[in-house]
Order: structure tokens, then sequence, then C-alpha cells
């Protein structure tokens, strides 16, 4: 990349399925792969992960050395063990913070935070190496979806200095209607919801999706809490007049979707 030249960095969102994905190597991790390895040049990552909320404001981690947390429970024991060393950014952290606050969010750091499975099994798969260094923004709680979008858009400018945005949830997550000891074929409810919302992503409508509780097919079934489907909300913001493109299709457990989109 030559001096001075501009990095137009893309935005991603995964469904990062069950932990498990981080001691196994399949076409989830394929296709993770080959995408990253076609957008070459990040130089930092901002995840946006379901499994952090946070009361009233957006936080962010800013520790030079945010570490790992192994937030799951009743998985093999090799999962306990994994790590994933990457640097943290507190110069980014800061600039996430002037963004989001001069569209008057409300913004706070936590140099204490580690990182939780929502962002760093997707990373050990995209930056092996974990050496591009990552800060985490939470979600805030109460939240809506014009919320997040804004907050995207608020966001977006840092997608020109080589900064790969990063929403980690999943498009269909119910937990209770998973095979968690066997991977049948998703149920024709899950198949209805994961192809509406795909179809609207790839149509570039963003006020079907803002919509999605009234409008998509079974929402509730497939959406029964929004930790999982609102980071995606984010990543619309940050994408946005991107084109969509699929990346990956798939499930898990039957109806725990893998799906993943980009834009850029």
């Amino acid at each position: 990349m030559a001096k001075g030249e501009v990095l137009h960095s893309p935005v991603l969102f995964l469904g990062h399925g069950s932990p498990m994905l981080a001691l196994e190597n399949g076409p989830w991790h394929s296709a993770l792969r080959a995408w990253i390895a076609d957008h070459p040049g990040t130089r930092s990552v901002l995840v946006i992960s379901a499994h952090w909320e946070t009361a009233n404001d957006f936080t962010l981690t800013n520790s030079p050395r945010p570490g790992v947390r192994h937030d799951f429970s009743g998985f093999a024991k090799e999962l306990y063990a994994l790590d994933y060393p990457a640097p943290g950014d507190p110069k980014l952290a800061a600039k996430v913070g002037n963004l989001l606050s001069q569209t008057g969010l409300n913004v706070r750091l936590e140099p204490s935070r580690p990182l939780d499975h929502g962002a760093w099994i997707p990373l050990r798969t995209l930056f092996p190496e974990a050496k591009v260094p990552v800060v985490q923004l939470s979600l805030p709680r109460p939240r809506t979806a014009d919320l997040l979008v804004e907050a995207g858009r608020a966001l977006a400018p840092l997608r020109e200095e080589g900064v790969l945005i990063l929403c980690s949830g999943g498009m269909v997550h119910n937990l209770r209607r998973l095979a968690m000891n066997s991977h049948p074929d998703p149920e024709e409810w899950a198949l209805r919801f994961d192809n509406w919302t795909t179809g609207r992503l790839l149509d570039g409508d963003l006020e079907a999706l803002l919509q999605a509780p009234v409008r998509a097919p079974r929402f509730r079934d497939a959406v029964p809490s929004s930790e999982h489907f609102d980071p995606l909300y984010l990543a619309l913001g940050a994408a946005e007049h991107s084109p969509c493109l699929p990346v990956y299709t798939g499930w898990q457990h039957g109806n725990l979707s893998l799906r993943a989109v980009s834009w850029g």
C-alpha cells in the first residue's frame, strides 16, 4: 500500500454460532478466511458483539491488552484454554468515542473488560496471528434500531482509516429451538426469516429492515431477544450506500444461523 493511500475498509456482519466453532475448522472458517484474503490491509478492528450490553451508554474497551473472557459454560475443557492476545488500540477507542459523542450519544471507556467470545472467536479465524489491534464497542440498553443505525453512521468515517467494523451476532438465534447434540436441517420458519432478511439486505431496503419486527415472517421465533440481531443495525448504518454481498450461508444445531454478509 502506497504511503498516504486511503483504504476503504469493509463492514462485516456474521453469525458467531456456538463457542465450539473455536475448536473447529469447517466451511464457516474457510469462507471467512477467503473473504479476509480479498480484503487485505486492515489496520485495526472495531468489533460489536451480542455479548456485551451496558446500561444506558455505549462503552468501549481501551486497554492496550484486552485479553479474553470465556463467557460460556458447559463446553469442552479445551475451549477454556484458548487465548487471543491481540493488542488493544486506546487511540482508536478515543476516536470512536469522539465520533459517537459528536452525534449526541453518551460514551464511556472501560479499561479492564476483556473481549467476549462473540468477538474473539471470529477474530481468531480472520486474524489468527492476533497482531491486528482490536477495540470492542458495547450495545447500550435500552436501545432502538434507529439509535444503532445512527451510531453506525457516526462510525462510517473509520472505514477510510483502515478500520474493519465487525458486527457479530446471528440472524436467527433462538436457543430454545436448537438441537444441541445434532445438526439437522433448519426448520421452515428459520429459513423463511433468514431468507427474508438476507433478501432485504441484498436489496438495500433499510426501511423494511427497520420494520422487521412487524414485517418479517416469524420474527419472534427467530429473534426472541434482540441482542444477536441488533449488531446488524450498526452494520447497516456504517455501511450505508455500500452494496451488500453474501459471504457465507450455513447453520448449526438446526436453527442457529451462521449467515455472514459484508459491505465494501
